[in-house]
């Protein structure tokens, strides 16, 4: 491994590497850090990110008399003890092992518990299972941009093959979750024709508010007629790789100079972490959603509720809080028995605690007073 640069990092926050923590050695950032009587807040980040996400929530939430302790997940970052190998056993990606990382982390941190679980994109899910199997642990739950829907049936439903019927459109298409489970998605991002900093400001800004053509709405059902009307971050060409699929919609030069949620030194850390680490390890966790074995151990909780407190917070432009159809509404009226609020906000895509983390901050808070 190349030898690693520091983090700019505001005052107040500190980077650490802890070992051992479910065979993993870790990387986290955290703030409020210095009184061990604090009740702690774990912040999950989804793909393509890191701890580095919430550099701009850490502090507010310390403010507020909180251990705001974000982790590099297991495949990203500064945490080691992970294969990037494509051939490698995916099982120490499977979600409940996620939550056992969380778990550990929790208990090397000196904790019995934490005061809320906040998943964001792919760590909703991780956090959401962190509730529903362990609430006596995560006392609560924020989930982000990404509705939990419950554990999947222990007899699944036959449906027709989505690949085939998006296939079978004119033109022909695919879901970009399928992409991402193929052995060239993570060459195809990393080592983009536009170079990979590029890559990720043009992935970045099209699935944010920045992009003036965000404007989610509630689709009818999980039919290709239906999924087709998604942007083309989700809904590829069928021959396209992500690159290809997103590559038209890059920022100009003056909204990259305009983007003041994502500072172009800011990008650049997302950019040497992610030629360092490749994509591979957070595509391994979209790989493991498509695999029977995973399902089933997954339905060892099918009916089961999240009956600790909860939320769900997005952005307005967010399309993840719509991808998969009824799914906001399931989740609050099945999967979550005690959810407090939902919170879409303005000014916010899929990224709220980078777009409007002030925001952000203020919600998590509202709910934790809840």
């Amino acid at each position: 491994m190349n030898e690693l640069e520091a983090i700019n990092l505001p005052a107040g926050i500190r980077s650490r590497q802890i070992t051992d923590v479910n065979g993993l050695d870790m990387h986290v950032l955290e703030a409020g850090y210095s009184d061990p009587n604090r009740p702690s807040i774990l912040l999950l980040h989804g793909f393509p990110e890191l701890a580095y996400s919430w550099r701009k929530t850490l502090l507010g939430l310390a403010e507020q008399g909180y251990h705001a302790v974000a982790p590099d997940q297991r495949g990203y970052g500064r945490t080691t003890g992970w294969s990037a190998d494509y051939e490698a056993d995916l099982k120490p990606f499977y979600i409940l092992n996620l939550v056992r990382d969380a778990m550990a982390l929790v208990d090397a941190l000196g904790r019995s518990s934490v005061a809320a679980v906040v998943g964001h994109d792919f760590g909703s899910p991780v956090a959401a299972y962190c509730a529903l199997i362990r609430p006596d642990i995560f006392r609560s739950v924020v989930l982000m941009s990404a509705p939990f829907v419950g554990a999947p049936p222990i007899k699944t439903r036959y449906e027709p093959e989505m690949p085939a019927l998006l296939a079978a459109l004119s033109p022909p298409k695919k879901h970009y979750q399928h992409y991402f489970c193929t052995p060239d998605a993570n060459r195809d991002m990393v080592e983009a024709k536009m170079g990979l900093q590029r890559f990720l400001r043009t992935y970045f800004h099209i699935k944010s508010a920045d992009w003036p053509e965000n404007v989610p709405f509630v689709l009818s059902g999980w039919t290709p007629e239906e999924l087709v009307k998604m942007p083309p971050y989700y809904i590829m060409g069928l021959d396209e790789r992500m690159p290809d699929a997103i590559g038209e919609h890059a920022p100009s030069e003056t909204e990259e100079a305009n983007c003041n949620w994502l500072k172009e030194d800011e990008l650049s850390f997302f950019a040497q972490e992610f030629q360092r680490t490749g994509l591979q390890g957070g595509l391994n966790w979209y790989r493991c959603s498509f695999l029977e074995e995973h399902d089933k151990e997954l339905s060892l909780f099918s009916g089961r509720t999240i009956d600790v407190p909860s939320c769900f917070i997005s952005g307005e432009s967010d399309w993840a809080v719509f991808q998969l159809p009824g799914g906001l509404h399931k989740m609050q009226n099945e999967a979550c028995t005690d959810m407090k609020f939902v919170s879409l906000i303005p000014g916010a895509g899929h990224w709220p605690q980078q777009e409007q983390p002030d925001e952000t901050v203020q919600l998590v808070l509202k709910f934790l007073a809840s």
